[in-house]
């Protein structure tokens, strides 16, 4: 008597699936790591051997052509020198617990420096200069 089975299993792996899983991870990274890289300035800072370890509620950069910008809510926006005081003051009021990151090209003059740096001083806030490490 010959019992011949009705079903037969099938040896084959489908890849399809897989491939539908490869492609949306690598779509995933893609989008991801273009929200990771933060909106930044092209700067040359000045070189030190010791780095802060404060985190920085917000930033100010200044350019080698003099122009501010100033870090609002992840955003970087332009601003002239005159508003950047009220705008510290309407953001974060007198809280002596403020940092701000100082980025100045090495090329800006230190005036323009001691200019942030006295705004900072006049409010209370603690400021920190970015450098670019040796």
């Amino acid at each position: 008597m010959a019992l011949k089975r009705r079903n037969k299993v099938n040896a084959s792996f489908s890849m399809s699936s897989m491939t539908d899983i490869v492609f949306l991870l690598l779509i995933f990274f893609m989008v991801t790591s273009t929200l990771i890289a933060p909106n930044a300035l092209k700067l040359l800072l000045p070189q030190s051997n010791n780095q802060t370890t404060a985190k920085a509620i917000t930033t100010i950069s200044i350019t080698k052509d003099l122009k501010y910008y100033i870090n609002d809510n992840n955003k970087l926006r332009r601003i002239a020198f005159r508003e950047i005081e009220p705008f510290l003051q309407q953001r974060f009021g007198n809280n002596p617990d403020i940092f701000i990151s100082l980025h100045a090209d090495k090329t800006v003059p230190i005036e323009e420096v001691v200019k942030i740096m006295n705004i900072a001083r006049k409010k209370g806030y603690k400021m920190i200069l970015a450098t670019a490490p040796l």
